[in-house]
């Protein structure tokens, strides 16, 4: 696996788990999948950096795939509450720094939070891609896939972006994105001027096909 970038490890290749993996890999990231069906690991291999099948309650089986050295993982399991749980413990116990677990409901996402879970995700409100985007990216507040490859997302301003107008910005030539409307405090302004300076806090919504989206974001990631 590459050295320097965030390593994301996905356990768990549903519906969820496999459009987290996926839409993180798109974005360049190191992607280990992990399922222990053998099936499912097979169908997201092309997609990701690595693709095992393994039993994720079996902490030895965990430890033997360097778990303990991915910076973030994802307990995406399905409908075993108590393979999720237990994933969640062992991961706890090795000490990975950012564990994000899928619950089933809400007493689930209790538990899941008192043993040890940074951030319980409930899929039916939160969707694989926009977690994939919401991990990587401190800047993207929120996003929704409009349909098969245009989306639209809340971008809090960059650094590099206070100060400068959306005309010198220029996303739509270099990007292929369109700021539709410029959130600042609780007002909305959905016909931006194109002139008006952008100010720390504010927050863009922009709307564009998928790759482009994820353009603009690892752009304005890496400087700021």
């Amino acid at each position: 696996m590459g050295k320097g970038k965030k390593q994301y490890a996905v356990i768990g290749m549903g519906r969820f788990g496999s459009s987290v993996a996926r839409t993180l890999s798109q974005m360049g990231f190191d992607v280990l999948a992990i399922d222990a069906s053998e099936n499912r690991t097979q169908e997201i291999s092309n997609l990701v950096t690595h693709a095992v099948s393994a039993d994720s309650t079996d902490e030895e089986a965990l430890k033997a795939l360097g778990i303990g050295n991915f910076d973030v993982v994802v307990v995406a399991i399905g409908q075993n509450i108590q393979a999720s749980i237990l994933t969640t413990l062992i991961l706890k116990e090795m000490n990975v720094p950012a564990i994000i677990a899928k619950a089933q409901n809400e007493l689930h996402g209790k538990v899941l939070s008192k043993i040890g879970a940074d951030k319980v995700i409930f899929p039916e409100r939160d969707m694989g891609t926009r977690v994939a985007h919401n991990l990587t990216s401190p800047n993207i507040l929120d996003y929704i896939e409009l349909s098969g490859d245009y989306s639209i997302f809340e971008m809090l301003v960059p650094a590099r972006m206070v100060g400068r107008n959306l005309i010198e910005l220029n996303l739509r030539q270099k990007y292929g994105c369109n700021v539709i409307a410029v959130r600042r405090g609780s007002k909305m302004n959905i016909s931006p001027d194109p002139h008006g300076r952008l100010w720390e806090g504010d927050v863009l919504v922009v709307v564009g096909e998928r790759d482009d989206l994820v353009r603009l974001e690892m752009a304005f990631d890496k400087h700021g």
